[in-house]
C-alpha cells in the first residue's frame, strides 16, 4: 500500500483515492501473477522473453514513480491515466527489412525465408526427380505427386487431389466460380492457364496446327489428341460395352451413362448433370445468360447449336439432304419429320 504525506481536506476524496489505489494495485497483482496473465505458449520463446521483460520494465516504472509522488507529495495518477503513458513509452515491436524490397517482417527466419524470392535460391530438393523448393511445405506437397497420396477431397464429386491448389480450381467448375477475366474481351475464366490459352487469341500468337487438316490449338496436348481422329487410335475401352475413345477424360465422361452418376448439381434448383456443359446450358434458364450473338442480327441464344441453326436462314446453308427426293433442309428435325410424312412405308 502507497503511503502519502500530504492530507486530505475531505473524507470523500480520501475514499475516491484508496478506491483508485486499491485498482491499481489489483492491476500490478495480475501482472505479476503468472496464472491469470498467463503468456500463451508459441514456438517463438524469443517473443515470451519480450513480454516478460516488458512487464518487468513497466513494474520498475511504477515502482519509481510510486517512489516520486511520495517524495514531492504530489497526487498519484488513476490508473487510467497510468495506462496511458505506459502505452506511450512502450518500446516498438522489432521488425526485420529486406533491404531489396523494403518488406518488413516480425522474425528472422521469416526474413531469410523472404531473401530466397530475390535470390532464388532453393535448398529443398525432391530426391525423386530433383525438383527444388524454396520452402520445406512446398516440399512436403510436391512429395505427393510420387507417392500417389491425395488427401484433398471434393465436396461436390468426391475426386481426391494430392494439392490443395488443385482441389480450389476444380471445385469451380461445380460453384461456377471464375475469377480471371480477360481484359480485351471482358471473357471469365476458372483458372489461369484458360485465360493464358485464350489471350493468344489476341495477341495472335503462332498455335500449333494439325498437318492433316490444318485446325490450330492453344496447347500441344490438344494437337495430340486431335490427331488420333485421323489416326484412328483409340486406346481407352469402356469395358461395359467395348466402346473405344481416345482420350482418358472421355471414356471417364461416357462411363457415367452405365453408372448414372451426375456429379455437376445446379446451384439455382435441384437438377444434376453429367456433364459440365450440360450443367452451364441448363443454368441459363435460370440466368437468362445468352452469350451466342448472331453475326447477321442482334439476336441472341444460350447454346451454340442454336446460333449455328439460326444463322443458316441468313446464309441459306441446308446441310440435311432427303437421300429419297434430293430435298435439303436447315434443320435435321425438320428433314426427320419429313421422312416421316412423305417416304415411310
Amino acid at each position: 500500500m502507497l503511503e502519502y504525506s500530504h492530507q486530505f481536506t475531505s473524507e470523500d476524496e480520501q475514499e475516491e483515492l484508496k478506491s483508485a489505489n486499491t485498482e491499481f494495485i489489483k492491476e500490478r497483482e495480475k501482472m505479476r501473477d503468472p496464472e491469470p496473465c498467463r503468456i500463451k505458449h508459441t514456438e517463438d520463446t524469443g517473443q515470451q522473453t519480450e513480454l516478460v521483460e516488458e512487464n518487468v520494465k513497466n513494474e520498475e516504472l511504477s515502482e519509481s514513480e510510486e517512489k516520486n509522488h511520495a517524495e514531492t507529495g504530489e497526487k498519484p495518477l488513476s490508473w487510467s491515466q497510468t495506462k496511458k503513458i505506459d502505452l506511450i513509452k512502450r518500446p516498438a515491436k522489432k521488425s526485420f527489412t529486406c533491404t531489396q524490397c523494403g518488406k518488413s517482417l516480425t522474425r528472422k527466419n521469416c526474413l531469410e525465408r523472404h531473401m530466397r524470392v530475390h535470390t532464388g535460391e532453393k535448398p529443398f530438393t525432391c530426391d525423386q526427380c530433383g525438383k527444388s523448393f524454396t520452402q520445406s511445405s512446398s516440399l512436403k506437397k510436391h512429395m505427393n505427386i510420387h507417392t500417389g497420396e491425395k488427401t484433398y477431397m471434393c465436396s461436390h464429386c468426391d475426386k481426391r487431389f494430392s494439392r490443395s491448389g488443385d482441389l480450389k480450381t476444380h471445385e469451380r467448375i461445380h460453384t461456377g466460380e471464375k475469377l480471371y477475366t480477360c481484359d480485351q474481351c471482358g471473357k471469365t475464366f476458372s483458372g489461369a492457364s484458360y485465360l493464358r490459352k485464350h489471350l493468344r487469341v489476341h495477341t495472335k500468337e503462332k498455335l500449333p496446327s494439325c498437318h492433316l487438316c490444318g485446325k490450330s490449338f492453344s496447347c500441344l496436348q490438344n494437337l495430340k489428341v486431335h490427331q488420333k481422329i485421323h489416326t484412328g487410335v483409340r486406346e481407352y475401352m469402356c469395358f461395359e460395352c467395348e466402346k473405344t475413345f481416345t482420350t482418358a477424360n472421355c471414356l471417364k465422361r461416357h462411363q457415367r451413362i452405365h453408372t448414372g452418376e451426375k456429379p455437376y448439381k445446379c446451384s439455382h434448383c435441384d437438377k444434376r448433370c453429367s456433364h459440365l456443359t450440360h450443367l452451364k446450358t441448363h443454368e441459363r434458364i435460370h440466368t437468362g445468360e445468352k452469350p451466342y450473338k448472331c453475326s447477321h442480327c442482334d439476336k441472341r441464344f444460350n447454346h451454340s447449336a442454336n446460333l449455328k441453326t439460326h444463322e443458316r436462314i441468313h446464309t441459306g446453308e441446308k446441310p440435311y439432304h432427303c437421300t429419297d427426293c434430293g430435298k435439303c433442309f436447315i434443320q435435321y428435325s425438320s428433314l426427320h419429320k419429313h421422312t416421316k410424312n412423305n417416304h415411310s412405308k
